[in-house]
């Protein structure tokens, strides 16, 4: 068993996004996967990394990280899972194992694991998925990348009673996501006020989300049944079914190893904690003065982990 507590002082921030330079060399596709349309954004050549998007987020969290990873000689796919960005937004299969088995689907559908299994990368919700995809379909997956969540079913829950003023602030979507109808009835219509307020109060850098940036979140956000298909990954994970599905799930150990890093603003400990039950091979730690949003608060160290891990 390697684990390895490392502490990164992070790098200077990327420049801010070009799309014209992006989109010389990366593209939008999509793939028809278990009856739906999944939306993904893919370039380079190489080794495939399969990157997973969070909560309220899509493949465009990834901007930022996609090129380092290309330049470094590496086939890059961001995707949209159900529910999420451009993919389809159908009124089921928001559960663990239905989405592992789209992600299987594209990555069948696209030949990724020909010469192969690959490696999978995820941030928040991403991270739900990439050990879920993982561990039920282990062929598939030569190392797993963890970013900054908590695993429903699996991590420890927070205390009982009332929380500090910071720990509210990181979790107090996880009770109100799963409400039935609240939600969608407060928010509908008021994405960008919402999605500006969480951005800034779970970032450390809020300014990396730039309008630009909060014009295309709340685009996919606001789109006819968005609301009700984000919120539906709440509702199945929070579910007594959905945890009793995790935990069912954690009681077979991954066999690859394992990066998990977490903000230091971010989900604490537990994230490498809960992984270290999961797996043998464990390394990860945390970025200092970084907010929950790492892939856009710390691309370059982001990517630089990444590739530090997958290519030993």
């Amino acid at each position: 068993m390697k684990d390895e507590i490392v502490r990164m002082s992070l790098a200077e921030i990327a420049p801010p996004f070009a799309f014209p330079a992006f989109w010389t060399e990366f593209r939008h596709s999509t793939a028809t996967v278990n009856g739906i349309r999944l939306h993904f954004v893919e370039g380079g050549h190489g080794a495939p990394i399969l990157l997973l998007p969070g909560w309220p987020q899509s493949w465009y969290a990834w901007r930022y990280v996609m090129p380092m990873l290309t330049r470094a000689g590496r086939r890059v796919i961001a995707i949209d899972p159900r529910g999420m960005g451009d993919s389809d937004r159908p009124a089921f299969g928001y559960d663990m194992g239905t989405i592992a088995a789209d992600v299987h689907g594209l990555v069948e559908a696209l030949g990724l694991c020909s010469d192969g299994p690959i490696d999978v990368v995820g941030h928040d919700i991403g991270t739900w998925i990439g050990y879920a995809y993982a561990a039920e379909w282990p062929e598939d997956v030569k190392r797993l990348v963890v970013f900054d969540a908590a695993l429903p079913g699996i991590s420890p829950p927070p205390d009982a009673g009332i929380i500090s003023e910071e720990a509210n602030v990181k979790t107090w979507h996880f009770t109100f996501n799963r409400l039935a109808d609240l939600p969608e009835i407060l928010l509908r219509g008021r994405e960008r006020e919402f999605l500006t307020w969480l951005f800034r109060v779970k970032a450390e850098r809020p300014w990396v989300i730039t309008s630009t940036d909060l014009d295309e979140y709340v685009r996919v956000n606001s789109a006819p049944g968005a609301l009700r298909a984000s919120l539906s990954y709440y509702r199945h994970a929070l579910s007594p079914q959905g945890l009793e599905h995790s935990r069912q799930r954690a009681e077979r150990k991954l066999g690859m190893p394992v990066l998990a890093f977490r903000a230091e603003s971010g989900v604490g400990k537990m994230l490498f904690d809960t992984m270290s039950l999961m797996a043998d091979d464990v390394r990860g730690g945390v970025f200092d003065a970084c907010g929950h949003y790492m892939p856009e608060e710390a691309p370059r160290d982001v990517a630089d982990q990444i590739l530090a891990f997958t290519n030993s």
